[in-house]
């Protein structure tokens, strides 16, 4: 029997999605929870999964397109089955296919030296011969009068980001020259929910300085018995301390709802990713039941379709409490804003070696500075001081974390 597949709510403050691009054509079979369209929300663009079997029957909305969630956006139907579209969708008439008319570039637009004129908006994210570029370098290229098919990729993949646009027209805005870039959408939701956070959350925050040379000394030895490809970060053994750390102490495992606070089952850790338009978490989910490799391994998958735009909806939805790492940009201390609805946030700095006493002999350390940045409606500073005086003993004691 035929079903209408909707546009899905992918988030609790979606209103509507955009359908950037149809992975499965009309006529092409497709089974349930194989990938069906690729869509974008205010957060990032996400693979949705079909849920239904069979053939794809009509696709409702053309790609480019936004439309309000539960808005019917395509049918699946078995082969050879009659299907009364207007019956299905509610009389609603399905849309046409056909792609928007191109616009040309305005007329201010600089060409670069050496560059030929701009393709139009390509569709899903492609230009034609299937050159990958993320949104905002497609309107830095157009905006620069930049065909991005002579543009090398550095991105996953080959795909092309802001960065590489700016290097091949010689770098940002010549001296003197004002630039305006527009809000993309992600940057829009994460200054409104971040303004948010700061005016609605009471936060407060907890520093400690943790022994890292334990830690170091435990990850150089497990990496040399990984190939290249397999190695683990420092990060991946901080997301594992959190996790053990929050399954023993798990008041700050917890977020507001009402005047209920609720204490979660699940330890579900979110990881702050750099994506080109701003920034993506992504969740190892049960992560207190994962080894570090296995939360390595889960990292780099989550981290690489991240960057590359094909996010699904279970990579950056119900995280518990997050972690965020600024530690490979040399960033000694900072503190982060707690990601609503989760209660806390854990900023990560940078290993850093400096003098230190041992038995009354200065001798040089490996050091690292944590802070954790709480709702105080639902915990408080001597609980936040006993959960990272825990996750200090994992950290200092890393064989605590792969046994």
């Amino acid at each position: 029997m035929a079903e209408v597949i909707t546009m899905p709510k992918l988030g609790f403050d979606m209103a509507e999605g955009k359908l950037v691009r149809w992975v499965k054509a009309e006529g092409e079979p497709v089974t349930r929870g194989e990938v069906l369209a690729e869509i974008e929300t205010d957060k990032a663009t996400v693979e949705v999964e079909s849920t239904a079997a069979g053939l794809v029957h009509k696709h409702l909305v053309p790609e480019g397109t936004s439309v309000p969630v539960g808005t019917p956006i395509a049918v699946v139907a078995a082969q050879s089955e009659q299907v009364d579209l207007a019956g299905l969708t509610g009389g609603a008439a399905p849309q046409t296919a056909a792609a928007p008319a191109a616009t040309a570039p305005p007329a201010s637009a600089k060409k670069a030296a050496g560059t030929v004129t701009p393709e139009a908006e390509p569709q899903g994210g492609r230009l034609p011969g299937g050159v990958r570029a993320s949104p905002l370098a497609r309107r830095l290229a157009q905006a620069r009068g930049l065909d991005l098919r002579g543009v090398s990729g550095s991105g996953p993949g080959g795909r092309v980001t802001r960065r590489d646009v700016e290097q091949a027209g010689g770098g940002r805005a010549a001296p003197g020259v004002t630039e305006e870039i527009p809000l993309t959408k992600l940057r829009a939701l994460i200054g409104r929910r971040m303004s948010q956070a700061k005016q609605q959350i009471p936060h407060f925050y907890v520093t400690i300085d943790v022994d890292a040379a334990p830690l170091m000394g435990m990850r150089q030895e497990l990496n040399a018995l990984q190939p290249e490809a397999e190695k683990a970060s420092v990060n991946d053994f901080i997301v594992r301390a959190s996790a053990l750390a929050l399954r023993d102490m798990p008041a700050l495992n917890a977020s507001l709802d009402g005047e209920r606070i609720v204490r979660h089952g699940q330890v579900n850790v979110g990881v702050a990713v750099a994506v080109d338009d701003g920034l993506l978490t992504v969740v190892v989910r049960q992560a207190d039941a994962k080894s570090v490799r296995e939360i390595a391994a889960e990292l780099r998958e989550l981290v690489s379709r991240a960057r590359q735009g094909r996010v699904r909806p279970a990579d950056i939805e119900g995280s518990t409490f997050s972690v965020s790492n600024l530690g490979m940009f040399e960033v000694d201390h900072f503190i982060a804003i707690v990601n609503p609805p989760e209660a806390a946030i854990l900023a990560v700095g940078s290993v850093r070696q400096e003098p230190v006493v041992v038995d009354g002999q200065v001798v040089v350390g490996q050091r690292l500075r944590l802070t954790v940045s709480a709702d105080h409606r639902v915990t408080d500073g001597a609980e936040a001081a006993r959960w990272l005086q825990v996750l200090r003993g994992y950290m200092e004691h890393p064989l605590r974390l792969i046994l």
